[in-house]
């Protein structure tokens, strides 16, 4: 669900990486660490993550600070290669100094990062980092603004020298999702996401009871897979390489022992808020689930006429295109379900099968999915911010899902709250199970410090896909936003009023979803700007202005990716609306003593 949005005027400039010749398998290994220490079975001494893991397993901060990380890599050597990103979902904050690739080493086995170097674009030459990386024939491949390069390592050096070599070129930018995370198989076949540019293919994005444009002429060029081929270089984006279609955002990708493979799915947004009369609020919190997708030449996953209802368990139509709530499938018949799925908005990002030998061998027979956590389920409890492991059984589920490790997001599940977000995974040719966070760019290395031939431990099921939303979530908020009698009231507005404002912003009146984009206390968050500061967007501040804004909504609102609906998507009465408005403008001018 996560949608990102990175304005184009900032990726357009040119990025030259610095790339060197091919690394060989002696460079390989003379970057090998002497050693690996490994704790001793059953022991954690050592564990400094704060992490929630099955018995026997313990975690390391490897890394911290280098930026947002997305995607990573590990190199034959247990050399870590991670692409950070910058840009508007990080509200434009200060980037790092140096390149936006970062190069991990442990050269000592302390299970600590003791070399970290950068390079590649930096902000000062236009650099705005990426998401996709990855690895093949010795050279290091990262997706660059439009653009997937190549570049090689000497073999004297963990990062490259020289310029690198465009593989494609003029991939789509802008929307809702503009990033490009990639695969690379063995063959060199390169499988590339372009995600879709709207929530659901509708000509206003994200607005209320707006049909879906039929044909979704977006599918053309975006909401699929693409593949090139990683050996050959100046190719460029264009329709005839889609390879699959039908799928909104394919975040993660990984193929399993039989070359099979799989890649994730963020399912869409906003049924109840801009469908109102056909889902019920707590839907906005349960549908549709996240999906794991087995992909295949040619395939259609259904994206925008389909969702997957989990309750249901099968694809069904959606409300643009004649959808009814979920009861009619119609053409939704003819696409491919997936092969799992998951509770819904948890937005799965990275994913990886374990190939090492250090885990117990279950864990060989499935993949790790990274979840970045939810903002859609707002005003019910957030989900995700975490890893989960999901059994398979060849190109299907064999059971379900298991939170493997948890902790990332600390006390508060929102995407302002959260202290961590897992977003990344790879693994180490030692057997290291690496996470990457894009928060406060922080890198975790799990291990495993039991007999990988004993008992497996595993980790705490995954509530299920049908699970009910759950009890509103209370404001947990500190002054004033819980102490409304010193909040400031406009004028012909009353404190009861402002009370009520209150109690609808959080979802316990009228079922709007204010929190999920501008956080539980108004401070804002990567889809809604500040509450608190008199720094206007969208109105001048006054009570007039505000009320505006929450009644006719926001279609296509500056620096923020997220469209707002009318009413915050809640059929909300004048009263309440002027209630709302009315808290809104208290939060926003300091009360006067």
């Amino acid at each position: 669900m996560r949608l990102l949005r990175l304005h184009r005027p900032r990726l357009s400039v040119a990025v030259a990486l610095a790339s060197v010749c091919v690394v060989s398998v002696t460079g390989w290994a003379q970057n090998m660490p002497s050693h690996v220490k490994k704790p001793k079975s059953g022991s954690c001494t050592h564990d400094d993550s704060g992490l929630k893991l099955p018995g026997g397993f313990c975690a390391t901060i490897f890394a911290e600070g280098i930026g947002h990380a997305r995607h990573m890599v590990v190199s034959p050597s247990g050399v870590v290669y991670v692409n950070t990103w910058s840009g508007d979902y990080y509200d434009f904050d200060k980037t790092h100094d140096g390149g936006f690739l970062v190069a991990l080493q442990d050269k000592t086995g302390s299970g600590k990062a003791d070399v970290i170097e950068r390079f590649g674009e930096t902000v000062q030459t236009g650099g705005a980092g990426g998401v996709g990386i990855g690895m093949y024939k010795g050279s290091i491949y990262a997706e660059i603004n439009d653009r997937i390069v190549r570049y090689s390592l000497p073999v004297d050096s963990v990062i490259p020298r020289d310029a690198p070599e465009t593989i494609v070129s003029k991939l789509p930018l802008g929307g809702d999702h503009p990033m490009h995370p990639f695969i690379i198989g063995d063959d060199g076949s390169m499988y590339v996401d372009v995600a879709s540019v709207t929530n659901s293919c509708q000509p206003k994005n994200r607005q209320p009871k707006v049909p879906g444009d039929n044909p979704c002429t977006e599918l053309e060029t975006r909401a699929g897979v693409w593949r090139y081929d990683a050996n050959k270089t100046n190719q460029m984006f264009s329709p005839a390489e889609r390879y699959a279609t039908g799928i909104r955002n394919a975040e993660g990708f990984a193929f399993d022992s039989k070359g099979r493979l799989f890649v994730t799915q963020h399912g869409r947004d906003q049924l109840h808020s801009n469908w109102p009369e056909l889902y019920k609020p707590e839907e906005e919190a349960t549908l549709p689930a996240e999906e794991l997708m087995l992909l295949k030449s040619g395939g259609d996953y259904g994206w925008p006429e389909c969702y997957y209802d989990g309750v249901q368990k099968k694809l069904v139509l959606a409300p643009e295109y004649g959808g009814d709530g979920g009861k009619t499938v119609g053409v939704c018949s003819n696409k491919l379900a997936p092969a799992a799925a998951f509770p819904a908005h948890w937005a799965p990002n990275g994913m990886v099968r374990y190939h090492g030998k250090e885990f117990p061998t279950r864990y060989g027979d499935g993949v790790f999915l990274a979840f970045h956590g939810s903002w859609n389920r707002a005003p019910y409890a957030q989900g995700g911010y975490n890893v989960v492991f999901q059994p398979l059984d060849g190109d299907h589920a064999s059971g379900n899902c298991e939170i493997f490790a948890d902790g990332f997001a600390g006390a508060k599940k929102t995407p302002e709250g959260a202290t961590y977000r897992p977003t990344g995974l790879a693994v180490g040719p030692g057997g290291a199970l690496y996470v990457s966070d894009d928060i406060h760019g922080r890198i975790y290395r799990i291990v495993y410090t039991g007999d990988p031939a004993g008992p497996a431990p595993k980790g705490t099921p995954c509530p299920s896909i049908s699970a009910p939303a759950g009890k509103l979530v209370a404001s947990s908020a500190e002054p004033p936003e819980s102490d409304t009698e010193n909040l400031p009231v406009p004028e012909g507005s009353t404190a009861d009023m402002v009370a009520l404002g209150v109690r609808i912003y959080h979802g316990l009146v009228g079922g709007a979803s204010c929190t999920g984009c501008h956080g539980a206390n108004g401070t804002g968050s990567p889809l809604g700007p500040d509450l608190t500061k008199q720094k206007w967007l969208w109105s001048d501040g006054s009570f007039a202005r505000i009320l505006k804004v929450i009644t006719d909504g926001v279609p296509q609102p500056r620096q923020y990716r997220n469209a707002m609906p009318p009413m915050g998507g809640a059929q909300l009465s004048d009263t309440q609306a002027s209630a709302l408005a009315a808290y809104v403008w208290g939060l926003s001018h300091p009360a006067t003593k």
